[in-house]
């Protein structure tokens, strides 16, 4: 059984990899493009911002997927699962983003501002090199937190049929008739995972902020 099963399992954790990898790629240079425009736009763009972030941290990860997949196709639009699953995971992750970030430049003392700005220095480039280096510091924990907490939900893809982990142990599951798959999808989990949490403490120990 182990032996028969684990090329699925195995190639249910490519495209796992493959899943995350772009879902923390896009979800990140997304969240830090809204926050950095929210910061740059002021209140024209606050509220339609705040209606996004909002919807896509409220509603659960799942509905979502199930609406964008199954609700899409009535209005023309026919999406892979595989793409679907990415969309929905990278909007979930840009809207915890932009918060994160947000709160780093704006947690970020004025004077560090107004010191930058007395040394000729403009405004954007006093938030590119002095006042986002410092918020992104201050955002590494949390934000090292939730990319791994959202990249763990490349399991929801077995709802609408991408072939991950989860999909291809249930599937092993239902022709063998026992649970050993699962056992093995759970190995195939901590194999990925356990590294990138191990990654994630490095990094938040890396730049972690120290006051003076």
């Amino acid at each position: 059984m182990i032996a028969a099963t684990w090329p699925a399992i195995l190639k249910g954790l490519v495209v796992t990899i493959e899943i995350a990898a772009l879902v923390v790629v896009s979800g990140l240079a997304l969240g830090l493009a809204l926050a950095l425009l929210r910061w740059r736009a002021g209140g024209w763009f606050t509220w339609p911002l705040m209606f996004f972030v909002d919807l896509f941290r409220a509603v659960p990860a799942l509905v979502l997927i199930l609406l964008i997949f199954f609700g899409l196709p009535n209005v023309g639009i026919d999406l892979p699962s595989f793409a679907v699953l990415w969309l929905v995971l990278s909007l979930v992750l840009a809207a915890f983003a932009e918060e994160i970030i947000w709160a780093g430049l704006i947690a970020v003392r004025k004077g560090q501002w107004e010191a930058a700005r007395s040394t000729g220095l403009s405004e954007t480039q006093t938030l590119i090199y002095v006042v986002l280096p410092q918020a992104l510091r201050l955002a590494v924990p949390p934000l090292t937190n939730r990319t791994i907490a959202i990249t763990k939900n490349t399991a929801l893809g077995t709802v609408i049929g991408v072939p991950e982990i989860m999909n291809q142990a249930t599937t092993a599951v239902s022709f063998s008739g026992n649970a050993t798959p699962l056992m093995m999808g759970a190995a195939a989990y901590l194999l990925l995972f356990i590294p990138v949490i191990g990654l994630g403490r490095w990094i938040e120990a890396r730049f972690a902020w120290r006051r003076q």
